[in-house]
């Protein structure tokens, strides 16, 4: 039986470690932490709880794809809701459009107002689903080794969508802008903006319009929960606290790795750790991207998040509230076209305790904000303070009350952090964004070309930034490292 030693536990990690423990492998995970779930850990302080990373539950497909590989379901493991309304976005006071729970209810959105958009959002809608569809089906489960896992006659009747973006596309014909904005809002997952994303990507819309927006009861930590207990079950060992200064390599052929000083022998390493980090544990020689191939890609945002618990409930918000009250261009510009802090930044909230009592005590509210920013900048507890400042006294004007007073308690969580914490490049949160020249056989690889199994998963390599993109990218390792070890 060989030895397949995982770095990272991550969606992506457990997601491969459980494929492979399947497959007879002896699996371990090594977590730098001492929680598991990598970026989608949980945070609790005075009877409030918060996701740390991940808060949206989108794709549910996806989730159910990888549970019935176990014939297992999500449902055996945690209990979910389909939120209605999924979301709500303010443009200004008293300005804000909420998002329902279902397709015909949107149509009725969109109509209301902009008469006559509902008939071109179902046009884009028939063409997403079928986008979807398609990348499901046939993209985003290949290895990103050629561009021939591209070609077909599918894909290539839809080449033009590859060469458009997702911005001149919605603004053709829904000229009201906060519906472009609306349909333009997903793509943000992809870690680019929509005018460098490709039309294709409108999946994303499908993904969001189609399939909904989810919440599993007691937070996507449960969810976690859920992988981790599916991964003891098949034998997979997981050890956290665990520091691996380097992936050990003799001849070309990968031997293990030293963690905590401690060589732990290993036929097979597969990193789930940020992927420019996991270069550095290996020797120069050994290492297939040099320091200026980082530099020149376009990383996905990083962020600054603050968790917050509130002395009362919040009025005028849902679940999940976005305020795009000032200009999405322009804070887009400051992401990717010229790096620096935002002057007037868009920002999200997640109120989980609207829905979900376990996230505050009674009467409370735990909230979470996240501001994007470019990764790299300088991060400082003032500069924090100040935007902390800036997005409070938004909530406030916007929704029409008083909560400045009303908090109990607020952690920040910033570029330095996902560096500290998650040995994250330039501090970014969601990886390596899903640009045109970064799609498929265009990203880092997943398997080593330098040295004999050693393999790499997560949001830097295929298929991209997200959480079901990562439980992907876990299958997609496994695969191949099963087919590579026959």
């Amino acid at each position: 039986m060989k030895n397949i030693a995982i770095i990272g536990s991550g969606f992506s990690s457990l997601a491969s470690a459980c494929h492979l423990a399947k497959a007879g492998y002896n699996v371990t995970i090594l977590e730098k932490n001492s929680t598991l779930g990598g970026r989608a850990r949980k945070y609790e302080k005075e009877g409030f709880k918060f996701d740390m990373g991940p808060t949206w539950y989108w794709m549910p497909d996806v989730f159910e794809k990888f549970f019935k590989d176990f014939n297992k379901k999500p449902s055996d493991y945690y209990e979910l809701e389909r939120l209605s309304p999924a979301y709500q976005v303010y443009f200004g006071k008293e300005d804000s459009i909420t998002i329902p729970g279902t397709l015909n209810e949107i149509y009725e959105v969109f109509e209301k107002e902009e008469p006559g958009s509902s008939k071109h959002l179902k046009s884009f809608l028939d063409s997403a689903k079928f986008n979807y569809e398609v990348a499901i089906n046939d993209l985003v489960y290949k290895p990103g080794e050629s561009i021939s896992e591209l070609i077909n006659f599918t894909t290539l009747s839809k080449a033009n969508q590859f060469f458009t973006s997702i911005s001149s596309t919605v603004r053709k014909r829904i000229k009201n802008h906060k519906l472009q904005q609306i349909l333009e809002f997903p793509v943000l997952f992809l870690g680019a903006k929509p005018s460098n994303t490709p039309s294709f990507y409108n999946f994303m819309n499908y993904a969001d319009f189609g399939l909904g927006t989810w919440h599993p009861k007691g937070g996507m930590y449960e969810v976690v929960n859920g992988f981790v207990n599916l991964a003891k079950e098949l034998g997979v060992g997981i050890l956290t606290n665990q520091n691996v200064e380097k992936i050990v390599v003799e001849n070309g052929v990968v031997k293990g790795v030293n963690s905590n000083s401690k060589f732990i022998q290993s036929d097979i390493v597969i990193s789930g750790a940020d992927y420019h980090h996991s270069e550095t544990l290996l020797d120069k020689e050994n290492r297939m991207y040099k320091e200026k191939y980082w530099e020149k890609k376009t990383f996905a945002p990083s962020a600054l998040l603050f968790y917050v618990g509130f002395n009362k409930k919040i009025k005028n918000v849902e679940h999940h509230t976005l305020f795009f009250d000032t200009s999405f261009d322009v804070h887009a510009k400051d992401i990717y076209d010229t790096p620096k802090w935002p002057k007037e930044p868009l920002f999200y909230a997640s109120f989980s305790s609207i829905t979900d009592n376990s996230f505050a005590p009674i009467s409370k509210e735990a909230a979470t904000f996240l501001i994007p920013l470019a990764p790299g900048l300088t991060d400082i507890p003032e500069v924090r303070e100040e935007y902390f400042k800036k997005i409070m006294n938004r909530l406030e004007k916007l929704t029409g009350q008083s909560l400045k007073d009303e908090v109990v308690f607020k952690e920040s969580y910033c570029v330095n952090d996902f560096v500290k914490d998650y040995n994250s490049y330039k501090g970014n949160a969601y990886g390596l964004a899903n640009t045109l020249f970064q799609t498929a056989f265009l990203r880092p690889k997943i398997r080593s070309n330098k040295v004999k199994n050693l393999y790499f998963t997560g949001q830097l390599t295929v298929p991209g930034p997200g959480v079901p993109p990562a439980i992907i990218s876990g299958k997609i390792v496994s695969d191949l490292v099963i087919k590579n070890s026959k």
